[in-house]
């Protein structure tokens, strides 16, 4: 199984994410700290979920980095993350 399909196992099970996207960003990464030939290194995760309401910006990111501490120890370098409500994400749409 992939790193990218790890991760968004993880969050599913969970967060419940209305919506996920998950980009694996480690080719643009190459040459820089972190980077490992094969990729899987650097993602771009964004995420709506309902369990994220009352909680700072902060608190969802720990939140997900404790999710996926064990990816975080394996293999995955960083992650860039946009942790929204889904009232948050509406209102970015309209």
């Amino acid at each position: 199984m992939s790193m990218a399909e790890r991760i968004e196992r993880k969050l599913e099970a969970a967060l419940s994410p209305a919506s996920l996207r998950i980009a694996d960003d480690s080719e643009s990464h190459r040459g820089h700290g972190g980077y490992r030939e094969g990729g899987e290194t650097h993602f771009r995760v964004e995420i709506v979920a309902a369990a994220f309401d009352g909680q700072s910006r902060v608190q969802r990111q720990r939140r997900v980095y404790e999710i996926l501490a064990e990816e975080l120890e394996e293999r995955v370098h960083a992650l860039q993350l946009v942790t929204l409500t889904p009232d948050e994400a509406a209102t970015r749409q309209a």
